[in-house]
């Protein structure tokens, strides 16, 4: 397959104000380097820190994200955004490239005979340029949609290792998301006393069941905080939990969770808020009980595990989860890409019809 580069143009995802989403046309730039053509196959929106864009909800002064080329000045829309894009090499832009290699393994850069997935960090477009480095090659037997799920396995990973579970200690994940169903089937792997999952939408409740929860518990029910306490102090001696994942994205949930929360206690927040206030009720037993509140996010290594851990190893580790999932029933929604609009309208308008949404380029 043979472009002519500087010619090429891509349909791209791209927020206009808030609330307000396009697909648009536009002529790429030339690549740089050893930059490869990507033609995206499937790309997926995060329910999230992506909705935090689409609502105009990300705090003043902040860039789009730090850790990804492309996405590191200050929010201003229009702007595009997204970070899970799964597609293929459909041109080689310099053929010294054939030489590089990524920083998960060689990439053979050979135009219409490499028919491998390659996936990539980088907002939602059709095509785009990335250099080999950028690339992480799609293990075989995982699915381009299942890839996509990739940067939320990732950040499954990276609650775990924050959370540092130990052995029969009393679990409780609050916000079944695609990110929090991720993270109960990772702690489910753990010898816990209990791991209790937290959420107001039956069918998230019944995958977390699934995925290894031994409990799932309606919290806006009648009894649902009575049936929390119950089910902590069945699972020990007293009333508390040992560790707790706020990852609702709402901040009335972590209140709830200072109020569950034992005696020495970690609350992992992995929820972004964006511009949404937390008020917090930390004058009973909070102070009292030595309650942890460690902010985990995934663009960083924590720095005691930075000794031996690489952000390419803890990649690995959510490539194996990810393997061992049943990931086609977590994806909810397939748009075509010139649907975009409607995809965000529903998840900001129905979140409980919604758990993974993926955006199909091959319509």
């Amino acid at each position: 397959m043979t472009l002519a580069v500087h010619r090429v143009k891509r349909r791209a995802v791209l927020f206009t104000a808030p609330g307000a989403v396009e697909v648009c046309t536009e002529e790429m730039a030339p690549p740089q380097g050893d930059e490869l053509l990507i033609e995206t196959v499937v790309s997926a929106i995060s329910a999230g820190t992506e909705m935090l864009f689409y609502r105009g909800q990300v705090p003043a002064g902040m860039a789009a994200d730090s850790s990804i080329a492309g996405l590191t000045d200050e929010v201003r829309y229009p702007l595009k955004y997204g970070y899970a894009c799964v597609g293929r090499v459909c041109e080689v832009a310099d053929p010294l490239a054939r030489q590089a290699e990524s920083t998960e393994g060689p990439i053979d850069a050979a135009g219409d005979e490499d028919n491998r997935y390659y996936f990539a960090f980088h907002p939602h477009e059709s095509h785009f340029y990335a250099s080999p480095q950028a690339l992480l090659p799609v293990p075989e037997g995982i699915a381009p949609r299942q890839a996509a799920l990739l940067p939320n396995a990732e950040t499954a990973v990276n609650l775990v290792m924050d959370g540092a579970p130990l052995v029969g200690e009393r679990a409780v994940v609050m916000g079944l998301g695609i990110v929090g169903l991720l993270t109960t089937a990772l702690l489910a792997q753990f010898p816990l006393a209990a791991l209790i999952a937290v959420d107001p939408l039956p069918h998230r409740r019944r995958l977390a069941r699934r995925l290894g929860a031994s409990q799932a518990i309606d919290p806006s029910g009648a009894d649902g905080p009575e049936t929390l306490r119950d089910a902590l102090a069945d699972a020990g001696e007293q009333h508390g939990v040992d560790l707790i994942y706020e990852l609702s994205g709402q901040p009335a949930a972590l209140d709830a969770a200072v109020s569950a929360a034992g005696f020495d206690s970690r609350i992992v927040v992995g929820s972004w808020y964006g511009t949404k206030p937390a008020t917090l009720q930390l004058g009973g037993s909070f102070h009292r009980n030595r309650i942890r509140l460690i902010s985990s996010q995934v663009s960083t290594i924590a720095p005691q595990l930075r000794g031996r851990w690489t952000k390419a190893r803890r990649m690995e580790s959510a490539w194996q989860l990810l393997a061992k999932l049943p990931s086609e029933e977590l994806i909810s929604h397939r748009f075509p890409l010139e649907q975009a609009d409607e995809a965000y309208r529903l998840i900001d308008s129905c979140p409980e019809q919604t758990l993974q949404v993926i955006l199909d380029y091959s319509f």
